[in-house]
């Protein structure tokens, strides 16, 4: 793909100066947006995504935008998966909500610098060997069907966030009971003490690193242009903070995320696997020779493949939560009627007793007489 130095240049201009803009307003004034002002953002944010998909169209060919939405799409699913994460994390830390905007803008940028190493070795790994193609295809497969297990067993997301790095350093470093601000170290009474804060920073790193181990063998699963690649893993990210906000009571109605994740791994995992063994160069494989018959994905196929089963897992989701909640619903109202039987019950059992004390009691005052 030969795009223009220029419009190469601009785009990682603008996109570093947005994010720039994006950690000046959490700095300067750290908050919980309001849902007006984290659906603006999101909406921003998206917008602003689909543009660049439209003009990378016109400046490029066709081919590239479809795998730009692929790829953002994909990767944008993967980042709203990350968000149950960010909550886990932040609801065990007890992490006060007006400093969660600094937490998350940290995790966003740690995304960006660990996806950023990951594609650069990922490009150079699939330019010198096209056997990675195998590697990444078996992992995705791999991971679609643990994604598949864990919604399973409806275990993906525990009530704990389980890091072994993260519980040592609980141990090892002196440490405060309270949050003071987003600073990581202070001093009290004489001794330098790291902060509650140093914890959730090290959980949401590693979480970040977890999540570009999936994503970035998905997305080369559906372009190998590392410019496409990093701008979608990009814009993917941008405006995850806004969002966490935003869908934080609606993550937990998308039961099915999960399994959508997975069919969409599985399927990329299962393109990989056939691109590879169309370039196939391994001696010891059909002895080295490319398997013309295997026909490759064409990127309208992966796209509407995404769009279906996201359009599909989100639908069904919130079916399935609205069914819960009228089920809920019947239950407390038949748990209500009956609460209601035992009081009327109750009620007449007292008036029939009054009624028969009334009826004794002027005998008893003929017989005093």
């Amino acid at each position: 793909m030969n795009l223009p130095v220029w419009f190469e240049v601009g785009t990682f201009v603008v996109l570093v100066l947005l994010l720039a803009a994006d950690l000046l307003i959490v700095t300067r004034r750290p908050h919980a947006p309001s849902i007006r002002e984290a659906s603006l953002w999101v909406a921003f944010y998206v917008g602003l995504a689909v543009v660049f998909g439209i003009v990378l169209g016109f400046v490029g060919h066709g081919q590239a935008s479809g795998e730009f939405f692929a790829g953002w799409l994909t990767e944008y699913s993967l980042s709203v998966d990350n968000l149950f994460i960010f909550v886990i994390i932040m609801a065990q830390f007890r992490v006060p909500r007006q400093f969660q905007q600094s937490v998350l803008m940290f995790g966003i940028l740690t995304a960006i610098v660990m996806r950023g190493v990951f594609i650069l070795l990922g490009a150079a790994l699939i330019n010198e060997f096209a056997w990675v193609f195998y590697l990444f295809g078996a992992f995705l497969v791999y991971t679609a069907v643990r994604l598949a297990n864990q919604q399973v067993h409806h275990d993906e997301h525990d009530d704990e966030y389980e890091n072994a790095f993260v519980r040592r350093a609980q141990r090892v470093l002196p440490m405060t009971q309270q949050y003071h601000g987003v600073k990581l170290r202070i001093r009290e009474n004489g001794k330098r003490l790291y902060t509650p804060m140093v914890i959730v920073f090290l959980s949401i790193a590693s979480a970040d690193l977890l999540f570009a181990v999936d994503s970035i063998p998905a997305i080369f699963g559906l372009t190998q242009e590392a410019f496409i690649v990093f701008t979608a893993n990009i814009f993917a990210l941008m405006g995850l903070r806004q969002l966490y906000f935003l869908i934080g009571g609606l993550l937990e109605k998308l039961v099915y995320l999960s399994a959508g994740l997975a069919v969409i791994l599985a399927f990329i995992g299962v393109k990989l696997v056939m691109h590879a063994l169309h370039e196939n160069n391994l001696p010891f494989v059909n002895g080295g020779e490319p398997f013309h018959s295997v026909p490759e994905v064409p990127i309208w196929l992966s796209l509407t493949v995404i769009i279906g089963t996201l359009l599909a897992t989100t639908v069904l989701s919130l079916l399935k939560s609205r069914s819960d909640d009228r089920k809920l619903a019947g239950a407390a109202g038949a748990a209500r009627a009956a609460r209601g039987e035992v009081e009327d019950g109750s009620s007449a059992a007292s008036a029939g007793e009054s009624a028969d004390a009334a009826a004794v009691e002027p005998h008893h005052v003929d017989d005093h007489r």
